[in-house]
């Protein structure tokens, strides 16, 4: 995010020296409202904000949850409240403000406008963590496909003189297009070419799709919120060496890999792991679209194993983002087992508690309760 992300052939006798850039100030600004967002949800998506932000390796030097009662058009909030949010960016020493929902184009200009500073929302974060985080083909096409289509909407943001243009002149070949029409025209097309780039990677997934059911090997596939293990517990299960990290969105391409196992009854059984992408409350919906391949694992799997944070005081609602997500793909009938993760974070009397339900109660750190998990597993698809 710091880097132009050009590269220059630098001439031997020419000495280089090596800078650390400084990471961008950032103004955390969570907002509650009466009749809405209660004041605790609203730090807690705050402090989820902050989260982000940090996977971003962003520098937070301020953030802090307003209330409001008034919702004026211009700014979201009244014009004496949002002046306050400005006057508390800029006395911190903010380059940016970010705000945990989502604001209009025209509310994005107002802000700059009255702050001086730059301004974002939560769903453009998201989506430039996803951007960054990107390292297979598919995933870099699907991170494009979302920020193109949250930045089409705001392009006019990018011109102040609308009146420039190219091609034509007045009396011979008309007046031409403006520079905002033509990058407009540009980014459709290439937005076209994305979506049929996507549904080429979503066709290949059927035909694997159909093969795995020709072999009749079930596939079971980890879904959760964003960070709650699932990679960890993957590998666990697997042996494989997918990519982990204790931050959020560690991962966004599906990784599967094939596990045999003896059963009870002594016949040696084949299950497909399939690692997949986390959710989190207030996705932004370009990407739900333009992940919708990489989702499809979740919708078309035999077996769901929703893999929650044991440790995460938000683990309820954490749990209700990822079940109402999964409604929305289509994904709400399929078979689902729980799996209480990071269970080396709790206590004695938290385990036992928990191990009364019907989930395991697993450590994907420790190697702890996989038994159990697997016991699961082969009980719901009959083994």
């Amino acid at each position: 995010m710091y880097s132009t992300g050009f590269i220059y052939a630098i001439p031997e006798d020419v000495k280089t020296y090596s800078v650390q850039l400084e990471p961008p100030r950032v103004f955390l600004a969570g907002i509650c409202q009466s009749g809405g967002v209660s004041r605790d949800e609203a730090e807690k998506l705050t402090a989820e904000l902050a989260g982000l932000a940090d996977t971003l390796n962003l520098a937070i030097v301020g953030q802090e949850t307003f209330s409001i009662r008034e919702r004026n058009p211009r700014y979201g909030m009244g014009s004496g409240k949002a002046q306050e949010v400005a006057e508390k960016a800029l006395a911190s020493g903010a380059e940016c403000i970010i705000f945990d929902r989502e604001i209009s184009p025209s509310q994005q200009r107002n802000w700059e406008e009255l702050s001086g500073l730059s301004v974002m929302d939560r769903q453009e974060l998201i989506i430039r963590i996803f951007a960054s985080r990107a390292r297979t083909k598919e995933a870099e096409l699907q991170a494009e496909l979302a920020e193109l289509l949250y930045a089409l909407p705001r392009l006019s943001h990018k011109y102040i003189d609308l009146s420039r243009q190219r091609g034509g002149s007045y009396g011979t070949r008309g007046a031409g297009e403006t520079r905002l029409e033509t990058d407009r025209r540009q980014v459709r097309q290439r937005v076209t070419f994305l979506k049929g780039e996507i549904e080429a990677v979503r066709r290949n997934r059927a035909i694997q799709r159909r093969q795995r059911e020709k072999q009749g090997t079930p596939v079971c596939a980890l879904v959760g919120y964003t960070n709650a293990g699932k990679s960890s517990l993957h590998r666990a299960l697997t042996g494989s060496d997918v990519f982990v990290e204790d931050k959020l969105f560690a991962t966004l391409d599906p990784t599967a890999r094939r596990v045999s196992r003896q059963g009870p009854s002594g016949v040696r059984k084949t299950v497909i792991f399939v690692d997949t992408v986390g959710f989190i409350r207030r996705l932004p919906h370009n990407l739900v679209d333009a992940f919708c391949a990489t989702l499809e694992e979740a919708a078309q799997a035999d077996l769901l194993i929703h893999v929650l944070d044991a440790a995460d005081p938000a683990r309820e609602e954490h749990c209700a983002t990822v079940m109402e997500t999964l409604r929305v793909l289509g994904a709400g009938e399929i078979p689902l087992i729980a799996a209480l993760n990071k269970a080396d974070l709790l206590d004695q009397e938290e385990r036992t508690a928990l191990q009364a339900s019907d989930s395991a109660v697993v450590s994907a750190i420790n190697r702890e309760g996989l038994e159990s998990l697997w016991n699961l597993i082969e009980k719901t698809l009959k083994f």
